[in-house]
């Protein structure tokens, strides 16, 4: 029953993220999300990606995103949305854009047909990945310790790739908000 009402809370926050005309509060509620989505990791026992879903996703992010918004205005210019409402009219750009969401999510859930159910012990990964993780680490990496081994060997390209991506992201923020000062 909780999982439905995190979800529900998900919904919520996404859906009044996109409805607000105030940037600021649309990041508060998008910091909420964040936390939000770090009680769903802690629920499935992935405690690892529930601790960086809070540092990253609510913490810094937001940090951020305020900064980001200290140099910019903080909402929307008058007139500005209701011009699009006033056209209204669904042009052939959003038809195409409505019809490649909708594709994208039908492949999506198509693709989640054949995943076995969650916490099933009969699942591939139980009987071919874990036992190699669980014997292996010691003689492939050299590393007593099994969770190190797995996030130094198995899990390093991985480690890795978010490493670069949180940094250029990073990069990007201050090298926008140094452009702003400068001018």
């Amino acid at each position: 029953m909780i999982d439905f009402i995190l979800l529900f809370f998900l919904v919520i926050c996404a859906i009044a993220a996109i409805r607000m005309k105030d940037l600021l509060s649309t990041v508060i509620i998008l910091g909420a999300y964040s936390l939000i989505m770090a009680v769903v990791w802690t629920r499935m026992n992935a405690v690892d990606v529930a601790f960086t879903e809070a540092s990253v996703g609510a913490g810094i992010t937001t940090v951020l995103l305020i900064a980001a918004l200290s140099r910019t205005q903080r909402g929307e210019e008058n007139g500005q949305r209701s011009q699009v409402r006033v056209q209204g009219s669904l042009n052939a750009h959003s038809i195409i854009s409505l019809i490649v969401v909708f594709v994208t999510g039908a492949v999506l859930v198509y693709g989640t047909l054949d995943m076995p159910d969650y916490g099933d012990p009969n699942a591939p990964s139980h009987h071919h990945v874990a036992p190699r993780y669980i014997k292996e680490p010691l003689e492939e990496s050299g590393v007593i310790n099994m969770v190190t081994a797995l996030l130094a060997n198995y899990r390093g390209y991985d480690t890795l790739g978010e490493t670069t991506v949180i940094f250029t992201s990073g990069i990007s923020v201050i090298l926008l908000l140094r452009r702003k000062i400068q001018q």
